[in-house]
């Protein structure tokens, strides 16, 4: 930690808090991507540009929400633990509305982050991660299976195609995730790690969020463990948040970019794909992105819940 010297002690804790869920996420994706097993029938697609074919020290990484699946994991999570009676309507509306705010504002709000962070702890605490693996293989079918972008799956199995892994990189919960990667055929996920003894969750987080700059630390450490070279490796996301883990790779794509993260990579010459307004994407394997219609849909959902409750 002395190399944190020089920053105030809040950065430095914040920093810190960041490397430590970085590596705790890379911990739990390296032991649950043995357990992973990739579907039979893999979608074929056309070959995207990333790097060469068969460099076994090449990954890639995606990012989850906006980029891999339409919406937010969490909240499709959260709708399907409020169908099994895990809280009550007002929680959903509140969660959903959490949600739809975030994507809406495109920024991080710390009294909100913390707020949609102790809001989640509290739904699971005290319930077994087995429970929870469970259930969350119902959710996937119910609400997660449909809202997958054809293209980036497409998209992700080409590198899989080239003998490269390919992991999820998300702030939704580990086990969530890891679910998501396993149907998808993926090599793993790293996700925000929940503290949990005896296999019970306490409420409490290893570290933060999986968010911004701790998602490039995952990336880091699992690079790092995995004999990877950063400079092969090929990163996808939709949002600025996700600048840190972007520039981390020899190869990042700005995918259907938000007002930030296009500027950011028109001004660093990477590569910078919108699809939103046609189907091309399923023909070339980069996704018809979820931007605009992600955030219709959360505040449609956040409108339609708040006129069941009146």
């Amino acid at each position: 930690m002395a190399a944190l010297g020089w920053l105030t002690p809040r950065r430095r804790s914040a920093t810190a808090r960041s490397v430590l869920a970085g590596e705790a996420a890379a911990e739990a994706a390296r032991k649950t991507s043995q357990e992973l097993v990739p579907p039979a029938g893999a979608e074929e697609s056309d070959t995207p540009v990333f790097p060469v074919l068969g460099d076994v020290r090449a990954a890639a990484f995606f990012d989850l929400d906006n980029t891999v699946m339409q919406g937010a994991a969490l909240f499709h999570f959260g709708r399907g633990l409020y169908k099994r009676n895990f809280f009550q309507r007002r929680e959903l509306a509140r969660f959903a509305w959490q949600q739809t705010w975030f994507r809406l504002a495109g920024v991080e709000d710390p009294e909100h982050m913390q707020d949609v962070r102790e809001s989640a702890l509290s739904i699971v605490k005290g319930h077994r991660v087995a429970e929870l693996m469970s259930i969350g293989e119902e959710i996937y079918d119910e609400y997660m299976a449909e809202r997958i972008w054809p293209g980036t799956r497409a998209l992700a199995q080409a590198h899989l195609d080239a003998g490269q892994k390919v992991w999820l990189v998300t702030a939704a919960p580990v086990e969530t995730a890891t679910i998501i990667a396993r149907r998808l055929g993926l090599t793993g996920a790293l996700g925000t790690v929940a503290e949990s003894v005896s296999g019970v969750y306490t409420g409490k987080l290893v570290g933060e969020p999986l968010h911004g700059p701790a998602k490039a630390e995952a990336v880091r450490a699992l690079a790092a463990a995995e004999g990877l070279e950063l400079a092969r490796c090929a990163a996808y996301s939709d949002s600025h948040n996700d600048i840190p883990m972007l520039s981390l790779v020899g190869h990042p794509y700005a995918i259907n970019p938000d007002t930030k993260l296009r500027k950011h990579a028109r001004e660093r010459d990477w590569r910078l794909r919108d699809y939103r307004t046609g189907r091309k994407a399923a023909k070339v394997g980069i996704p018809a992105a979820a931007g605009v219609g992600a955030i219709a849909g959360g505040t449609a959902a956040a409108v339609a819940i708040h006129r069941r409750r009146r």
